[in-house]
């Protein structure tokens, strides 16, 4: 943390404001962490924190009792891509003692990695991770509605008035919904894929979309978010560090963000050994450039 002499505003006391820099390490969004300092969980040096207090790098923060590493030089923004397989869950721990995606991520000297979105227990592919939890919430933010796009595999007839009601839109129990797009990627038998597209990301919408019109997915797989793409070398379970300069995808203050990627540098740690799953008609995935 490098603070100005005067902190954020002009006039006001050294340091930064507390949910900033809370937010800034991955602890959560800046309204998240206001409520977090008016419920009592958040201390500095050792007395309950209090809306609007400001903190330097010298004193200590504890959230729920457990200290928070600063960085004394600033914190190095990091993003990772991650290859979720099937089985595992985006919480960072399970009561059912299930796997999670952070299981498998390099550790980090302060702050912690942070999830832009999910992916359900039974989808795959790709996941955005990063120590830089206000980036995040802004990756997240309806109002940048960055574009995902998914293969789906169906099991069952797909007919010309399904994709025409799916492009227009379906009621789901949490509103209207609708795929921008929908290209049929082939397939044999009854099982069919297709490749789709949406600007949201809410929970299981893919999913609760085709249901609504009477067919069941049987593999999902996020292929690309935003200008990203699942890497066509990244094996199921392993992850890849984004070059800096890749960060020009993420959404401004003001409007839409501009796509624009760089190479991704692979990453050291490997995974348990997984095969990928065969790529069929199903996604196709090129490497980040």
């Amino acid at each position: 943390m490098s603070p100005s002499p005067h902190g954020d505003d002009k006039g006001a006391p050294p340091g930064e404001k507390l949910q900033k820099i809370l937010a800034r390490l991955g602890y959560g969004s800046r309204r998240e962490l206001e409520q977090w300092i008016a419920d009592g969980r958040v201390s500095v040096d050792g007395k309950l924190a209090k809306l609007g207090d400001r903190v330097t790098e010298e004193q200590q923060i504890r959230v729920d009792g457990r200290p928070v590493n600063l960085p004394q030089e600033g914190l190095r923004r990091r993003v990772l891509v991650y290859y979720k397989p099937e089985g595992e869950v985006c919480s960072r721990s399970d009561p059912q003692g299930r796997p999670t995606i952070f299981d498998h991520l390099p550790g980090l000297r302060a702050g912690r990695w942070v999830a832009v979105g999910r992916l359900d227990l039974n989808s795959q592919g790709l996941m955005l991770l990063t120590n830089d939890g206000e980036l995040a919430n802004r990756l997240m933010h309806p109002r940048y509605e960055i574009e995902r796009e998914y293969a789906v595999r169906v099991l069952g007839e797909v007919t010309d008035d399904m994709v025409q009601q799916l492009k227009k839109g379906v009621e789901l129990e949490d509103g209207l919904a609708k795929f921008d797009t929908i290209v049929d990627a082939g397939g044999e038998g009854a099982n069919h894929w297709y490749h789709v597209t949406l600007h949201e990301g809410r929970n299981r919408e893919v999913r609760r979309m085709w249901d609504a019109v009477g067919v069941k997915v049987s593999r999902l797989t996020r292929v690309r978010f935003g200008p990203l793409r699942l890497p066509r070398n990244l094996r199921v379970g392993n992850w890849e560090q984004l070059d800096d300069n890749t960060l020009a995808c993420a959404p401004p203050r003001e409007g839409r963000p501009q796509a624009r990627t760089q190479t991704a540098k692979a990453g050291a740690k490997e995974a348990r050994p997984q095969q990928a799953p065969a790529a069929a008609p199903a996604p196709e995935m090129r490497a980040i450039r």
